[in-house]
Parts: structure tokens; C-alpha cells; sequence
């Protein structure tokens, strides 16, 4: 028998492919979803109710997408394949069908020329919905995705998931698999099979596009077969075009609890974890204690936090009460955020903690990282879970104690719960100098002193007093939007009678959406005293900063570098960026 020809292997491959297309047991045709050809293969439910199809007119929007695709290309430049032609972009890159059965009232991109967002309005429900639109795969090209991909698997099994020049090697992998097997195979069909290869491998599945948009909130996966939903930032909650079947629902859990350094088993089915772009994610496997299945919760964060500016921009918060917290930070009074669920107090504590001055040391305790500061002096501690190896478990007590063995000006704790231990330390830090941050669920100021009192933190009121000021958080809709507010701000001190006094200093108007001032500031007037100020210098810093704000809010000064340039600036020479304030040129700074 002849030696097989090392130079025709690509072809035999591609023959094999041909003939299995041409078998009985071919997949569906083009046009499908390239992750859903059979049940099997998890078909995902149809989330758009279909109505008879109309013929449509020669779409404007959909050569728009089109061309962004061969403007992509033109300037594509790679060893894996060749520009791909137009008429093949035309004609087998995507499937606009959804078209004839929704309206489009939005699209945006994802990623780039392969995925974008389609925001569909249904007329007959005056419903929206979230599609992913991403490239089509013929037969042919699955079946070279599904042989490229097993031969790949064989060879990143061996790299460390965490080694920078992973892509790097799957690059090399895929580069000289495609020019063995497929040296046939069109051009646009390789960068598709490309596209699906990273996506599945090194991105996150059929979600990775969710992942990617940074106008989603919270990314929701409830069980088997069921469609996941979205929060977005402008349309609210929306049922995608995604969903998962048993194996493949099981089989991402696991990944994603691996991307994020943790464990989940049968045994051990729920966990709480970071994935590795910051996202906060709860993960439940198999159907132990989720009688849907697998599911899971991401919550996203911006891969650059959002600053004071930005949440002026929003409307949480004032110039007004923002000015406060910059002068009431910069003198080291301590504060806590409290609210509900997704109501804003992470994302408050970030943003107001970029008052903190450059040089102080900072260090901050969490459970899932969430905090993100510009601070070159700055210990970031996260608690660890005992391994079944042997490791053991670091909790937030643990490292709330080295903190202070540390002398941290600055202690950030994520969130204070039911531990009594956490709250005392905490608590024992303000006693000691430290100004401290910190969240908690509660509702409002007498929620806040009534957990904190009473079991099982039980925290003395004496503790407690050391306690600068509570800001309450919420999110509620103003007309039909749904936002966050910051509804309160409480000040803590000592009563005449020895106990525990509170006084309300601004106010959330519900009817006007603004904040209002209630009462004048105890805790402005301590740091008067205590900088040796006089009542005119407090009045001046507080205008001086307010119309700082107040113009970056206005000029759309809201970078997170922008922003922490004028703030540290001001501090080391408020003259010179007041000067340059009054005379309209403060970007010379940026």
C-alpha cells in the first residue's frame, strides 16, 4: 500500500467533510444557529413570537453592518487567512431575518466584525428584546470548526489557563491547523470558524458577547432551556435569544467557576466568585439544590470605574452633596453606604474614594474584588476559601486584623454582614484614628444603628458614635426610568445627653428629583475647627471645590485619569487650579 502524500492531507480532510455533508446524518441547513443544530447540540428555545413573513424592501441598516464588516477587513492583516471577498460578505456572513419579524431600534457592536446587539421591539406586545447577532455556519463549516476544535482542545489542555501567551499559542495552533486540513476552505469561512474558535476557548461560550457589552448590568442564566435575560442600562430587563441545554448549561459553570480560581462540584454546588474582567458572578450547579438546573448571576462592572463626575452625570448625586463628601474624605471622617441590592453603594464607595489624597496609605478588604482605585499606595485583600488540597481559609476578620498591624490611613471593607467579629474590628479602627468605608444592606439611617446594635453584630453605641456619616442609596424610577439615588445624608455624633444623636443634612426630593439641604453640617464645622479656619475660609473651600465639580460636570471632564489629575492637582496647589479655574483654561492640567 502507498505512503499516504503529506502535501494532500488538507484535501483528503476537506473530501472526508464533503462526503459527511452529502450523508444521511448531515446537520440542518445554512442560516441556523451555528450552536444549535440538533437537540443534541442544545437547540435553544425560539424567543420571538413569529409572525407571517413580509416581503421587505432593500435594507439601509443592514448594508451599514455590511460595510463596517469589509472596512474591518480591508485594513486585516494576518498568516491565518486572506481578506475575504466582498460577494461572500454580502451573502454568508450574517442572517438578518429577525428583521421581518421585530423592529430594530437599536444596534450596536461587541465585537467587532463578527458581533453585534440588535434591541428588537415586538409591536404586538410592546415588548424588547436582546438578540445577539453573530456569523452563520454552513455544514461545511462546522463540521471544519468541530474537527479544528477537537484537534486544539488536545493541545491547551496542556497550557496554563493563566499564561499570558495563551492566545498567543492558539494563535500558532490555529494558524498551522487551518493552512494543513482547510488550505481549501474560502477566506470568510476560516475567519468565522476563527471567530467561534476563540470565542468558545478563551472567551466565554455563547455569553461572550454579553460579557463584552458594557450597557449591561446583570447578565441572568435560570436554568435549562430557558432564555437568559438581561438588565441593560437604557432598556431594562430583556429576554435574550440564548440559552442553554443540561450538558452545555453544566459544562459552562464549571469553566466559569475555573476562570475565576474556584472549585464547584456536586458536592459543593453554589459559589461566589470574581471572573477575571472584575465581574462579580453566583454560580449554582446541577439540580441539588436548583430544581431548574445550573444557573448563574454576573454582575458587571466598567472596566473603568465610574467617578464622582459620572455619578453627578447620572443624577445620584449632587455637586452639592459630592463637594461635601470631597472636603468630609480629604479630612479623614468615616462613612458607610447603605441600601439595597444593586442599589449603588459599591460603586458610590469607589468613586467617592478617589478623593482619598494621592500619597495616604489605602488598604481594602472584600470578599469578590469590586474596588478599583488609582492609588500607588494601595494593599487590595481578598478573602480565600479553604481548598480541598489542604489550604486554608482567609477570611475577612483574618485580614481586617493584619490591616491594622498595617496603619492604613485609609480602610475600605467591602460590605459588613452578620460577622460581629468584622463589625467590632471595624469599628475598633475608627476608634483608633483610621478613617474606614464601608457598605451594608438597610434601608435608612435607623435600620443602619439598628442592625449595627443589636444581634448579631451588636456593636456598642459607644463604637458606633465614632461613626461620621451614613449615606442612604437606593433604586426607584423616576417616571418610567428605573435609577439610583442617593435618598439621605445622616450625620452621627454625641448627643447633649450623652446618647447618640443623628441630624439629617440632605435630602432626596422625589417630586423635583434634586437634593435638597434640611439642616447645616455639624461635621463641616468640626473640620472648620479643627484646620483652624475661620467661617469665611470653610464658605470658600466649599464654593472653590463645588465650582470645580461643577465645571467638569459641564466641560464632560469625567475620565477616571481626567478626573484624578484636578483632584490630586487641587491639592497640592489649589491656587494655581483655581487660577486656571477662573480664567476657563483647567485643561491646560489634562
Amino acid at each position: 500500500m502507498s505512503e499516504p502524500d503529506p502535501d494532500n492531507e488538507g484535501g483528503d480532510r476537506v473530501a472526508d467533510w464533503a462526503e459527511r455533508i452529502d450523508s444521511d446524518d448531515a446537520v440542518p441547513s445554512e442560516g441556523t444557529d451555528p450552536d444549535s443544530t440538533d437537540a443534541s447540540r442544545d437547540t435553544p428555545v425560539d424567543l420571538l413570537e413569529q409572525v407571517p413573513e413580509t416581503e421587505t424592501p432593500p435594507d439601509e441598516p443592514e448594508q451599514t453592518v455590511l460595510a463596517d464588516v469589509r472596512a474591518y477587513f480591508e485594513d486585516f492583516e494576518s498568516d491565518f487567512a486572506p481578506q475575504p471577498a466582498d460577494e461572500f460578505v454580502e451573502t454568508s456572513f450574517f442572517d438578518f431575518d429577525y428583521r421581518q419579524t421585530t423592529e430594530e431600534v437599536d444596534r450596536y457592536w461587541v465585537n467587532e466584525p463578527f458581533a453585534y446587539i440588535a434591541i428588537c421591539h415586538d409591536t404586538s406586545t410592546n415588548d424588547y428584546s436582546y438578540r445577539v447577532v453573530e456569523p452563520t455556519l454552513s455544514e461545511f463549516e462546522r463540521y471544519v470548526r468541530e474537527d479544528i476544535m477537537a484537534d486544539l482542545r488536545d493541545v491547551l489542555m496542556h497550557v496554563d489557563s493563566r499564561d499570558g501567551d495563551r492566545e498567543e499559542r492558539l494563535e500558532d495552533e490555529l494558524t498551522t491547523l487551518a493552512s494543513r486540513y482547510a488550505r481549501d476552505v474560502d477566506a470568510g469561512s476560516l475567519h468565522k470558524i476563527r471567530y467561534y474558535i476563540y470565542r468558545d476557548l478563551l472567551g466565554y461560550d455563547r455569553i461572550d458577547p454579553l460579557v463584552r457589552d458594557s450597557r449591561l448590568e446583570d447578565i441572568s442564566c435560570d436554568g435549562i432551556d430557558v432564555p437568559v435575560y438581561v438588565y441593560h442600562r437604557e432598556y431594562r430587563d430583556m429576554e435574550t435569544n440564548i440559552s442553554f441545554g443540561e450538558d452545555r448549561l453544566n459544562s459552562l459553570v464549571i469553566r466559569l467557576a475555573q476562570r475565576s480560581d474556584k472549585h464547584v462540584s456536586i458536592a459543593d454546588p453554589m459559589v461566589d466568585a470574581s471572573l477575571p474582567n472584575g465581574s462579580r458572578i453566583q454560580m449554582t450547579l446541577g439540580t441539588e439544590v436548583s430544581t431548574r438546573g445550573s444557573n448563574f448571576t454576573i454582575r458587571q462592572f466598567s472596566d473603568v470605574p465610574l467617578t464622582p463626575i459620572d455619578l453627578i452625570d447620572f443624577g445620584t448625586f449632587s455637586v452639592e452633596t459630592m463637594t461635601y463628601f470631597w472636603l468630609a474624605i480629604e479630612n479623614n471622617l468615616s462613612l458607610l453606604f447603605a441600601g439595597g441590592t444593586a442599589s449603588g453603594k459599591t460603586t458610590s464607595m469607589n468613586a467617592i474614594s478617589m478623593f482619598i489624597p494621592r500619597k495616604n496609605k489605602v488598604i481594602s478588604i472584600e470578599d469578590t474584588r469590586e474596588i478599583t482605585l488609582p492609588h500607588d499606595n494601595w494593599i487590595q485583600s481578598v478573602t480565600r476559601e479553604g481548598g480541598a488540597s489542604g489550604s486554608s481559609e482567609i477570611d475577612m476578620y483574618q485580614l481586617l486584623q493584619a490591616a491594622l498591624r498595617q496603619r492604613p490611613e485609609y480602610l475600605l471593607v467591602g460590605e459588613i454582614r452578620t460577622e460581629a467579629d468584622v463589625a467590632l474590628a471595624f469599628f475598633q479602627a475608627m476608634a483608633t484614628g483610621h478613617a474606614a468605608y464601608t457598605t451594608m444592606h438597610a434601608d435608612s439611617t435607623d435600620t443602619v444603628l439598628s442592625r449595627l446594635q443589636n444581634p448579631p453584630l451588636s456593636v456598642p453605641e459607644q463604637m458606633v458614635r465614632e461613626l461620621d456619616i451614613v449615606a442612604i442609596q437606593r433604586q426607584l424610577f423616576v417616571g418610567d426610568r428605573r435609577v439610583r439615588r442617593n435618598v439621605g445624608i445622616s450625620e452621627l455624633g454625641h448627643g447633649s445627653d450623652g446618647g447618640m444623636m443623628t441630624r439629617d443634612v440632605y435630602e432626596w426630593d422625589p417630586a423635583s428629583d434634586t437634593v435638597e439641604s434640611v439642616a447645616p453640617s455639624g461635621k463641616l464645622r468640626e473640620i472648620m475647627h479643627t484646620n483652624g479656619w475661620d467661617e469665611q475660609r470653610l464658605q470658600t473651600e466649599l464654593a472653590d471645590r463645588e465650582r470645580l465639580l461643577r465645571y467638569m460636570v459641564d466641560e464632560g471632564i469625567s475620565g477616571y485619569e481626567q478626573f484624578q489629575t484636578v483632584v490630586w492637582q487641587y491639592a497640592s496647589n489649589r491656587d494655581e487650579v483655581v487660577a486656571l479655574l477662573d480664567s476657563g483654561q483647567l485643561e491646560e492640567l489634562l
